[in-house]
């Protein structure tokens, strides 16, 4: 067979959708060619394959397929167009080619034309008809069609009978196509010339070829019954619901027969016209005539169905009468529309911008007008959307941004509803994951941490733990952590600390000395696996915890081997004499760090007492005669840590006979009166300059604020400077435009002001909230009026209203200031003003303090007695340098005269107070030391770690009786002093002078 195609291609808005129609003929092999979709759809053909263009049919039988290298549509499987569409007079397979990379729907539809492939046939191969011979001539005879499966011109297209003298066809056609074939009788019947017809009844087709088939007619003739029934109406009309049910009553027929007995009695059925479909569906009472519903009827598969009915009597012969019945359904919304997903992406990225294509949906109702009329959504909380395509087709794509963080998985509930009263609805779940995307950078779950480590821990030990967790999926949650390069006390914090980059941990990789390192911070990273890595940071602060680990140190008074010797303590001393004072430190801190003392063992425990917290060792009662002259105390220090740690020291001293004689005036060593006054003088100058500077400024700033006040036209006065009615009055004047006259009603025209009118008040300077200093009642009542201010050009002016308050003393009404002083637009300059001026004479008096110390700094190394010079010991040389010529000693005995023992105190002060005096050992008579020179004064100071700093004294004449003991208010940590008066002639002992010079 030649194969015939056609293609129409319908153009529609949508550029990425098109549909396209071939036609073909039924029963072709499998392969043959339909067309080149590639062609016609104007596609690459090499593309179809990498673009998956695939063909989708609603019914999912493949019985097409594409040639992905070509683009040419073949036949996949065999198509029988009875199979496919019956009777029906169009036959068409339709379907859709989906093509992605970018989104296309093209539909495509092939009409199945038919060929003849079928023969026509009857139902029976005989027909047995009984014909009465009173049969009038012209009288037809129903018979049974041939049926053909073929349609149009394939189907049965005439009839035709075999040869003879009595009977011929009569072919009706009706609406519907069909032939009707009646046998007709042509002459009269005679029973006794012949009771039988052997006729041949032959069907033809309309195809090429033609092909017929044949069927027996067998007439007997005979007797009798002469009337046939008649049905009262031709053809019967009747609408019914699709969805009537079984057992509905769709119509009543009625016929009449003319003869009577049992030739009048009828019987109701269907004729042979009737079709198997119409027989399945309804059902005919043989008796009433009643035709009802027997199967589901459908509309959409047909809305009209003609039903052949007969009525045949008992008689013999039997007569039929014949009638047809037009059923018209009516439609009813009894299909629910299909959602059919095409092109479904079940995963997307997060990064997808909106517009991406997640799935292309169909839409479809088998209902028809408004019933079939569908709507597609879906919800709104979902960031996806519905963009429509012809022929109820939809396309679902992103509306928004997707964050898999927060949803990583969709459910797209599609929902599908027709226009139909109920509207019928169906709907249908599309389930979208987000794929995951680095977007999420590892997040610690604190900002910072702190971690407690108690110092001497063991290298390796876990000091803390730090978490991060990225929201993020697979490898861009994969978190790894590390410790940024981070100085600690001029080193990088890698030696210190490292930490685990999987679980995070936090190690020491040394052991901690609370006394050098107590904090220190780390910065420590965690970095996800992703591509491009991300990565965040927290900082650690790390505090070391003190342990007890240190045990008390001595410092005063300094010990050799664990012992010291105090000064000698006079015999005379009263109860609660202070010996000396254990001071002691420790390098731990807190409680660790809180000494307490206690005496451990005494020569004599009666006679001491040991302060718990202060350390000092205090006589608890007179010393007696009887009392040991040398005693030694062991005092224990402890901590108050866990574990306790302590030390011992052995204090040694003597006790002297009782000290007499006059106080020993201590301002003599200190007190320099030339340099006192040059620094007073100093001070003063500095002083004196600043404070002319600073008052310069201020002086200054008001002339500058009087200057301001009177050069800015308002119409009242605000400034610091209170000006005069006088100046009031001509300030009026000028800071108004050209010089006018005022107008008051009821005055002169010309008339001044009175003076009464200007008394105004003061109020400070720049101040909003400023009070009044005085408040002046006015002279005389003055309603509220209107000024007029005129200039001398006519048809110019200007007016203003003034509002006074008359008051009687100053008590009753306050006008409120703020509206004056509010007005005043110069505070930040002379607030600028002030702040450069003070900051000027700040920095000047900084730079003189600053000149003043280092001057002091320099005196003092020049001058012993401001400084005390610590650990330096002083040679012969440098000691003549601050003082006068000196020479040696030669002494041979021992000198009577006491030590005394003094603290450095602030430079310059006359007001130093002594520690305590102790006089020397008591076997000391007094001697004449041999000098060439006057009488001497040596003064010999030792610094708290015992060594030797000379003091500048006055020389003093005579003889110095030894002061008294007396305790000093003054602080004891210091420079001690011992000074020693001597008289011509004293001889000493080279060892107790052994560790220092003597100088005159």
């Amino acid at each position: 067979l030649k194969v015939v195609r056609f293609i129409v291609l319908l153009c529609v808005s949508d550029l990425t959708s098109a549909q396209i129609r071939y036609s073909i003929p039924e029963e072709q092999e499998r392969g043959a060619f339909v067309g080149n979709i590639a062609e016609d759809l104007g596609l690459n053909s090499p593309k179809l394959s990498a673009r998956k263009c695939r063909l989708v049919s609603q019914d999912g039988k493949q019985y097409f397929g594409i040639n992905m290298e070509n683009g040419i549509l073949f036949v996949n499987e065999r198509v029988d167009r009875e199979q496919l569409c019956g009777e029906s007079s169009t036959c068409s397979l339709s379907f859709e080619v989906r093509i992605e990379n970018p989104s296309e729907t093209h539909r495509v539809e092939i009409e199945i034309s038919d060929i003849n492939d079928n023969p026509p046939g009857f139902p029976k191969s005989e027909l047995a008809l009984e014909i009465a011979e009173v049969t009038a001539p012209g009288t037809r005879f129903p018979l049974e069609s041939a049926h053909d499966p073929d349609v149009g011109m394939n189907t049965v297209n005439n009839y035709q009978l075999s040869s003879n003298e009595h009977f011929s066809l009569k072919v009706q056609t009706r609406s519907s196509g069909n032939k009707i074939v009646e046998l007709l009788l042509e002459k009269p019947l005679d029973r006794e010339h012949q009771s039988t017809f052997h006729l041949m009844l032959t069907a033809f087709d309309g195809g090429s070829p033609k092909r017929s088939g044949t069927v027996e007619i067998i007439i007997s003739v005979g007797d009798i019954n002469d009337n046939a029934p008649v049905f009262d109406r031709e053809v019967y009309r009747t609408d019914l619901s699709e969805n009537a049910p079984k057992g509905t009553l769709v119509i009543k027929v009625n016929a009449d027969d003319s003869d009577q007995g049992t030739n009048a009695d009828l019987t109701y059925s269907f004729s042979k016209h009737a079709s198997r479909q119409v027989r399945e569906l309804f059902s005919l009472d043989p008796e009433t005539g009643e035709i009802r519903v027997q199967g589901p009827l459908d509309f959409e598969k047909s809305n009209i169905y003609e039903l052949d009915v007969q009525a045949v009597d008992h008689g013999a012969p039997t007569m039929a009468g014949h009638s047809s019945v037009l059923v018209r359904l009516t439609d009813v919304n009894d299909n629910s529309p299909e959602i059919q997903l095409t092109s479904v992406s079940s995963t997307v990225g997060e990064e997808a911008t909106p517009g991406t294509v997640i799935a292309v949906i169909s839409v479809t109702d088998l209902d028809s007008g408004k019933n079939g009329e569908v709507h597609c959504q879906i919800p709104r909380n979902v960031p996806f959307q519905l963009q429509k395509s012809p022929e109820n087709n939809y396309k679902l794509v992103t509306s928004d941004r997707l964050d898999r963080e927060k949803v990583d998985r969709y459910n797209v509930n599609i929902l599908a509803w027709d226009s139909g009263s109920p509207p019928l609805s169906t709907n249908k779940t599309i389930e979208v994951s987000v794929s995951d995307i680095n977007d999420n950078a590892p997040r610690f779950d604190q900002s910072s941490y702190t971690a407690y480590v108690m110092e001497n821990n063991a290298p390796g030990d876990s000091i803390l733990s730090v978490t991060a967790l990225d929201p993020d999926l697979d490898q861009n949650s994969h978190v790894s952590y590390s410790i940024l390069e981070n100085p600690i006390q001029d080193m990088t914090s890698f030696p210190y600390v490292s930490v685990d980059s999987k679980s995070g941990n936090i190690y020491a990789l040394r052991s901690f000395d609370y006394e050098r390192l107590k904090h220190f911070q780390i910065q420590v990273q965690a970095r996800d696996s992703g591509s491009p890595s991300l990565s965040s940071s927290a900082a650690v602060n790390v505090i070391i915890l003190d342990q007890n680990d240190n045990a008390p140190a001595v410092v005063s008074p300094v010990t050799r081997n664990g012992s010291a010797t105090v000064g000698p303590v006079p015999q005379s001393a009263p109860a609660g004499y202070l010996v000396t004072k254990v001071m002691a430190t420790d390098a731990d801190s807190g409680q660790n760090a809180r000494l307490s003392y206690q005496l451990r063992k005494a020569t004599d425990p009666s006679l001491f007492t040991v302060g718990l917290q202060s350390g000092e060792i205090r006589l608890v009662r007179n010393i007696l005669d009887t009392d040991a002259p040398k005693e030694s105390l062991v005092i224990l220090i402890k901590d108050n840590g866990q574990p306790r740690f302590s030390a011992t020291v052995t204090i040694g001293f003597s006790i002297v006979a009782n000290v007499t004689g006059n106080d020993f005036k201590h301002s003599n060593f200190l007190k320099n009166s030339e340099r006192f006054s040059d620094l007073n003088l100093y001070l003063i100058i500095i002083f004196g300059t600043t404070s002319f500077l600073f008052l310069l400024i201020i002086m200054m700033l008001v002339a500058l604020k009087c200057h301001q006040d009177r050069s800015i036209g308002r119409g009242y006065d605000s400034g610091i400077c209170c000006y005069s009615r006088k100046e009031s009055r001509e300030g009026f004047a000028r800071r108004s435009t050209a010089r006018e006259s005022m107008h008051y009603p009821g005055m002169r025209e010309s008339g001044a002001i009175p003076d009464a009118y200007n008394y105004r008040f003061c109020l400070s300077p720049e101040s909003a909230k400023s009070d009044f200093l005085f408040l002046k009642s006015y002279n005389s009542t003055l309603p509220q009026s209107t000024l007029k201010i005129t200039d001398t050009n006519p048809s110019l002016s200007s007016t203003a209203t003034l509002l006074f308050s008359l008051l009687s003393n100053v008590t009753d009404i306050l006008p409120e200031p703020s509206d004056l002083s509010n007005k005043r637009h110069y505070f930040s300059n002379l607030n600028l003003y002030a702040i450069v001026g003070l900051g000027s004479t700040s920095f000047i008096f900084l730079v003189t303090i600053i000149l003043l110390v280092a001057i002091k700094c320099k005196q003092d190394r020049n001058i012993s007695t401001v400084c005390c010079c610590l650990g330096q010991t002083i040679s012969e040389d440098n000691f003549s340098r601050r003082s006068a010529p000196h020479q040696a000693v030669n002494y041979t005995g021992v000198g009577a005269e006491p030590y005394h023992y003094s603290i450095c105190l602030s430079p310059e002060s006359s007001k130093s107070e002594f520690l305590y005096l102790k006089p020397y050992t008591a076997t000391l008579p007094y001697s004449d030391v041999s000098v060439n020179n006057t009488t001497c004064n040596v003064v010999i100071g030792w610094d708290s770690s015992c060594r030797c700093v000379p003091m500048r004294s006055r020389d003093v004449g005579g003889d110095l009786p030894p002061p008294p003991p007396q305790k000093a208010k003054a602080n004891n940590r210091g420079t001690t002093q011992q000074s020693l008066r001597l008289r011509r002639g004293a001889i000493f002992r080279e060892p107790d002078l052994a560790e220092f010079k003597v100088s005159h």
